[in-house]
């Protein structure tokens, strides 16, 4: 893979990251604005790759609300390393994989429309990285899922099973 690079604070004072990064309060207080210059991120409210996730892809981002933010406190990032242009995913209506399943290769962007229950309580990530919103249309919270099991919500991050919409990641170089 090459070179990824992100600017954080491109306007004024800046910090300039080319790995991840689990500690970002050092060299700054606040993040008013974010330059992807290559590669694909996810930036974290809080340290140690916790809290609000935001999904970043190549762009720029002069104020939070356009990387749909819920404030300025960003301290944590990391590159997105998915490589593959296979995308498969199976959401469970039950933690550890229990009851309806629904499998998906498609973008959702109204899981309510197809899939009758509110809440996903596990998932199964086959092939690709995922990202789920909170709400219909690529809305409100994010949480990346990369290949793997989650076997409860918590375990992408989430604070309660509302999913609304949910489309695979492609990364961006």
């Amino acid at each position: 893979m090459g070179f990824s690079n992100i600017l954080i604070n491109f306007q004024g004072r800046y910090y300039e990251c080319s790995s991840d990064c689990p500690e970002l309060n050092t060299h700054f207080s606040r993040c008013n604005s974010i330059r992807v210059e290559s590669g694909s991120w996810v930036l974290f409210e809080r340290p140690n790759y916790l809290g609000y996730q935001y999904v970043l892809t190549r762009g720029e981002y002069p104020d939070y609300q356009r990387w749909m933010g819920y404030n300025d406190s960003i301290r944590s990032c990391r590159l997105i390393r998915n490589t593959s242009n296979v995308f498969k995913i199976r959401i469970y209506e039950r933690p550890d994989f229990g009851g309806q399943m629904l499998e998906c290769s498609d973008d959702m962007i109204n899981l309510p429309d197809r899939w009758r229950l509110r809440e996903v309580h596990s998932a199964q990530v086959q092939d690709g990285a995922w990202v789920f919103y909170e709400l219909p249309n690529y809305r409100g919270r994010q949480y990346l899922l990369e290949r793997g099991e989650y076997r409860r919500f918590n375990e992408w991050a989430a604070m309660n099973p509302n999913v609304g919409s949910f489309r695979h990641f492609c990364l961006l170089t």
